[in-house]
C-alpha cells in the first residue's frame, strides 16, 4: 500500500451461496469498458491554506479529487501519473487536487487518512467517496465515471456495479450476486465484485465461502482496499464473537462509567451487531476522557470500523466528523 507510511495501517469468488444466494443463474447483464473523452487540464498543487478554495468551494460547482501523497511514497509516484492521465482523458468531469502530506498534513489528519496513496472525492463541500493504495487505470476510470458522471455509451462496468449496490440497498440480494458473477465474467479482476460477492456470503452466514470468493482474487490485488476492508469486518466479527455477553459489559459500565476495556468491548460487539453508531460513540468517549488509554487504542480500534465500514458509510462519515472535531477542536 505504501513505503514506511508513518500513519501505519491501511486505509484503506465460486462455489454455492449461504442462505438465500445461489450461485451464478439466469440472463447475465453484459458489461464493457467505454472509450474516453477528450483531455482536459484540469490539474493543480494545494496546500493546508489554500485547501477550502481549491477542494472545499470548488466542490461546490464541479466533483473535486484529492490526491494525498508524499516523496517517499513508491506507490504514489504510481498513481498519480495515472490519476492526471485519467482526469485528463475525463474531459472536466472532475478535478485533480494534490497535497503532499509530508508538508501539510493536517487536512488527512482530520479525515483519519491512516495510508498512502489516497484519493477522497468531494461533492458539494463534503467527501463522498474514495479508495487507498495504487489500483489499476481501469479502476480509477471507474472510480471517475462513477463521481463525475456517466458516459452515454454502452453500459459500463461501472453502472452494473452501481445496479448491484442499488439492488443489495433494495433487499435483492440474489440480482446483486447475479450482477456481480455478471461482471466478473467479463472482467475477472474487478475488484468491487470480487469484494461485493464476498460481502454478500460473509452477511448470509458463510465466512468460510466468502474466504473462497476472497481467494479469487490476482496476487497483486489481493491487498485492494475493498478487499481489506471485508477482511478487517470477518476480523472484527470474530473478534467481538469471542469476547461474550455484553449484558455484562453493560452492567460493568453501569457501576463504573470510566471502565473503558468494558466499553471497548461493547463497542466491538456493538459493531458485530451492525449498532454502528453506537459502537462509534463507546470509542469516541474513551477517546474524548482519555486518548493515552490502550496506547490510544479507542482510537485506533475506531479507524478499524472506518476501513470495515468504508469510507462514505453514514456511521463512518458522522464519527469522523466527531473525531476530528475532537482532536482538532
Amino acid at each position: 500500500m505504501s513505503d514506511n507510511n508513518p500513519y501505519g495501517g491501511s486505509f484503506g469468488s465460486g462455489g454455492q451461496y449461504a442462505q438465500t444466494v445461489q450461485y451464478g443463474g439466469g440472463d447475465r447483464p453484459k458489461v464493457s469498458l467505454g472509450e474516453a473523452p477528450a483531455a482536459a487540464d484540469l490539474i493543480k498543487d494545494t496546500t493546508t491554506a489554500t485547501f477550502a478554495a481549491d477542494v472545499i468551494q470548488e466542490s461546490r460547482r464541479q466533483p473535486v479529487l484529492v490526491d494525498f501523497w508524499a516523496p517517499w511514497c513508491g506507490p504514489c509516484k504510481q498513481l498519480t501519473p495515472q490519476l492526471e492521465k485519467a482526469v485528463k482523458a475525463a474531459g472536466g468531469k472532475v478535478r485533480l487536487v494534490k497535497m503532499n502530506i509530508d508538508d501539510h498534513p493536517s487536512i488527512a489528519g482530520q479525515l483519519g487518512i491512516q495510508s498512502i496513496p489516497a484519493v477522497i472525492a468531494f461533492k458539494d463541500g463534503q467527501p463522498v467517496d474514495g479508495f487507498m493504495g495504487a489500483v489499476p487505470e481501469s479502476q480509477i476510470a471507474q472510480f471517475i465515471e462513477k463521481v463525475g458522471g456517466k458516459g452515454n455509451g454502452a453500459p459500463q462496468i461501472a453502472d452494473a456495479l452501481a445496479a448491484a449496490a442499488e439492488a443489495r440497498a433494495a433487499g435483492d440480494i440474489q440480482t446483486a450476486a447475479d450482477i456481480y458473477d455478471a461482471v466478473l465474467e467479463q472482467a475477472p479482476e474487478t475488484i468491487e465484485a470480487i469484494a461485493g460477492l464476498g460481502e454478500i456470503l460473509f452477511e448470509a452466514g458463510d465466512a468460510e465461502g466468502a474466504e473462497a470468493v476472497l481467494s479469487r482474487a490476482p496476487d497483486d490485488k489481493r491487498d485492494a482496499p475493498a478487499l481489506a476492508a471485508l477482511r478487517t469486518k470477518m476480523t472484527l466479527a470474530a473478534e467481538a464473537a469471542a469476547l461474550g455477553n455484553p449484558a455484562e459489559f453493560e452492567k460493568r459500565l453501569a457501576a463504573n462509567p470510566a471502565d473503558h476495556q468494558a466499553r471497548f468491548d461493547l463497542a466491538m460487539i456493538q459493531n458485530a451487531r451492525g449498532e454502528r453508531h453506537e459502537a462509534a460513540d463507546n470509542l469516541l468517549s474513551i477517546v474524548k476522557a482519555d486518548r493515552t488509554w490502550n496506547d490510544d487504542g479507542a482510537r485506533a480500534q475506531l479507524l478499524k470500523f472506518f476501513e470495515a465500514w468504508g469510507m462514505t458509510d453514514e456511521a463512518t462519515l458522522a464519527a469522523r466528523r466527531k473525531l476530528s472535531s475532537l482532536l482538532f477542536s
